[in-house]
């Protein structure tokens, strides 16, 4: 019998400090609201742990299970959840406001791979010195690079000033299904 939860939102046998409980025996079925004294004593008798499942209920829920089987399989679930989870990488691509038309395509080409991939992508383009007047060649780049990413990806962020860079990020689209 455990009598110590290394959880600390869980409590168990004789961490429960209530005075009476509403009990939920081994095999689901209800067997009343009785003092906690007597509750343990029923999980005793079935060799098993008083653990509390709810505890905003008046009286607070405990059900008569294996903790130790109840939290492996608690874990098992969070694992798997883990799992199937998709993990979504922000990958940035850079670009100057005077970039040649085939650096521009090599850029491209990237972000639709990236998008592809399910993954945002953050295009900023630097500007240097005497660049920082001409801030419109930047955003005509950036809306070119959206023109040409329509059918793959949604802007998330609009072009927008920061420092020296200009940056907009996008999203690939939700519409795709898994392959």
């Amino acid at each position: 019998m455990n009598s110590i939860s290394k959880d600390k939102d869980i409590q168990v046998n004789h961490e429960i400090k209530a005075r009476e409980v509403r009990l939920i025996g081994p095999d689901g079925k209800q067997l009343g609201i009785m003092p906690l004294k007597e509750a343990l004593r029923h999980a005793q008798e079935a060799q098993l742990d008083l653990v509390k499942v709810a505890s905003n209920a008046k009286p607070p829920v405990c059900k008569i299970m294996d903790f130790g089987k109840y939290k492996y399989e608690q874990s098992k679930r969070e694992k798997e959840a883990r799992k199937n989870q998709k993990v979504i990488n922000i990958k940035e691509i850079r670009m100057n406001p005077t970039i040649d038309e085939h650096d521009f395509q090599v850029r491209l080409k990237n972000t639709l791979k990236f998008l592809k991939e399910g993954n945002k992508v953050k295009v900023s383009i630097r500007f240097r010195g005497r660049q920082m007047t001409h801030t419109q060649l930047g955003e005509e780049v950036l809306n070119k690079m959206i023109e040409l990413t329509q059918e793959l990806g949604v802007v998330e962020k609009p072009p927008k000033m920061e420092g020296r860079n200009m940056v907009m990020v996008l999203s690939p689209k939700q519409t795709k299904t898994k392959e």
